[in-house]
């Protein structure tokens, strides 16, 4: 008989094990896909996983492409992951991305064509605030009218969304672009460009962004009163009430802050690699930051760790697409596998594992 027994107290072991086990059983889970798709795992893992990094014929555009995918993710993921601690949950940093980019695009194609430094620090700036301003719709609903958070901002993505194409086709459209729907390339408009600053890296402001935000997350969470707040709210919010937390100044702040961070990685986006306001401009950086978030523990270290693996199996499946005809969709559902496994071994935090009937004590 096999049985589950509650640890008097979290395992501070399995806390960093489970993320590295989750990984390993997404090999074999996806490896196993992978056969009964009619392809070689073996090929298929050394394909995700090796050849981005260090095949010399891939390496070369992949290696400033794991920066690029990683900076977002990275980005989303330390808002994400302070709301998460706080027992905060903002499921909706998809919509906040999206209204990130549009209010920095839509700054930057104001004043085109002007060359001003100061066109693309306002696009910043509007980037955060749109983020933000869509954060604030959950944090002040549920403020004041105490309604779900996860409910109200998983819901505002699809009213995000919508937004986006009417962007797209209505008021940002090209003037010149023959009809077709998407807004004109920032990446061509030197004042509103995220370019690189390092050609042949990847390195743009998205990235150094994310690495600040690391810093400052690690900081927060490890030398500030707020921090200490945070992590209180999260594991006893009773003792976080009888300590003065005010529970609302605590949603409206990690709301605010993951929403204006998910804005900020939308406006790197479409002023750099996007390049553009379309349709299609959202691929799901705001979903897969979840992912990331509960792959590096909520810990800022972690988060730039699991976003460099997660940005390895953006770059990896989409060569394995090409390299290997594996459809889009598996490559998906091995990346949906890493929530999976994470959170079914996670109990093994809280649980041991037993063998054998529980014995009475008398």
């Amino acid at each position: 008989m096999v049985r589950l027994e509650k640890r008097p107290s979290p395992s501070a072991f399995w806390q960093w094990a489970t993320p590295i086990l989750a990984v390993l059983l997404t090999m074999v889970a996806g490896g196993i896909m992978f056969a009964l798709l009619g392809k070689d795992p073996i090929a298929a893992m050394r394909t995700i996983f090796w050849d981005p990094l260090f095949n010399a014929q891939f390496a070369s555009y992949s290696r400033p492409q794991l920066l690029v995918k990683a900076g977002p993710l990275i980005l989303i993921a330390i808002g994400l992951s302070l709301g998460f601690r706080a027992g905060i949950w903002n499921i909706g940093a998809e919509g906040q991305y999206i209204m990130g980019a549009i209010a920095g695009a839509a700054v930057g194609l104001y004043f085109f064509p002007a060359e001003n430094r100061l066109i693309f620090p306002l696009m910043v700036v509007a980037g955060a605030l749109g983020g933000w301003a869509w954060a604030m719709i959950p944090a002040i609903l549920k403020t004041r009218f105490n309604t779900n958070e996860i409910l109200v901002s998983l819901l505002l993505v699809y009213v995000a969304q919508n937004i986006l194409a009417s962007m797209a086709v209505g008021a940002m459209r090209n003037p010149d672009g023959g009809g077709f729907p998407g807004s004109r390339n920032l990446s061509q408009y030197p004042s509103a460009a995220n370019l690189e600053l390092i050609p042949g890296t990847g390195m743009h402001w998205g990235v150094i962004a994310a690495f600040m935000a690391v810093i400052a997350a690690y900081i927060l969470l490890q030398r500030h009163i707020l921090g200490f707040q945070i992590k209180l709210a999260g594991q006893a919010p009773r003792a976080a009430r009888f300590a003065g937390v005010n529970p609302t100044r605590l949603v409206v702040l990690c709301m605010g802050i993951s929403g204006a961070l998910a804005g900020l990685a939308g406006l790197f986006e479409v002023a750099g690699p996007a390049g553009q306001i379309s349709i299609d401009f959202n691929v799901g950086y705001g979903f897969t930051a979840i992912i990331v978030a509960f792959l590096g523990r909520l810990n800022p270290i972690g988060i730039l760790l699991a976003g460099l693996l997660m940005a390895l199996t953006y770059i990896g499946g989409e060569l394995a697409q090409f390299m290997l005809g594996l459809p889009a969709a598996a490559i998906q559902a091995f990346q949906g596998m890493l929530l999976f496994f994470l959170l079914a071994v996670d109990l093994l935090t809280n649980y041991r594992v037993r063998l054998g009937a529980k014995r009475e004590v008398a």
